[in-house]
């Protein structure tokens, strides 16, 4: 009987590292072009789990990366999302992706971390634009030019990541007017 408890013991905490390694983002990559008009490469892993890295994965002609530093930035990120998702219905080749941005963490913070944000966020489309980044944030903001984490960070890239617009703060209606100028006038080269 203690044999089959010890193999049974063995056979359960197999099972919960398989499950825990199948559900755990992997850590992030961030790498720093010399080019201030380049956003950075980093990869991440969305919620719905799938691992991209950018700006090689990047689905849209122009792509709109908002990124956010704190929990409390996703309500300032919600009020660019009605826009944003009006520009995308508009603007076929454009994509927008939210980026929370995290410092570097271990394995089990990291599944933590996003298996909460994955079950607080039912919303299909949001899933899968959400791309966690567990990076070192000094670095990343750096070169970014980002002074503080204190708001959002809205960047307007290509497919190669370089840098055509960008923002910070909350959605406005001059900020969305702007943007949308920049995106016909791309779209229609």
């Amino acid at each position: 009987m203690a044999v089959i408890t010890v193999l049974l013991g063995i056979l359960l905490v197999i099972g919960v590292f398989i499950y825990f390694r199948k559900v755990s983002p992997g850590s992030s990559k961030l790498v720093i072009l010399k080019d201030k008009a380049q956003f950075p490469e980093v990869s991440g892993y969305n919620l719905d789990r799938r691992n991209f890295s950018f700006p090689s994965d990047f689905e849209g002609d122009l792509n709109l990366l908002i990124v956010a530093f704190k929990q409390n930035h996703q309500s300032t990120v919600n009020t660019w999302i009605p826009h944003v998702q009006k520009l995308e219905r508009e603007f076929p080749g454009m994509v927008y992706y939210e980026l929370p941005t995290i410092k570097e963490m271990s394995l089990v913070s990291r599944t933590f971390i996003n298996e909460g944000m994955r079950a607080g966020i039912p919303d299909q489309t949001a899933r899968e634009r959400t791309v966690t980044l567990y990076i070192d944030k000094e670095r990343f903001n750096a070169a970014l030019n980002i002074p503080d984490e204190e708001d959002i960070q809205l960047f307007l890239v290509d497919t190669s990541g370089r840098i055509i617009w960008r923002e910070k703060g909350g959605f406005d209606g001059e900020k969305g007017r702007l943007l949308q100028e920049i995106l016909q006038e791309r779209m229609a080269e």
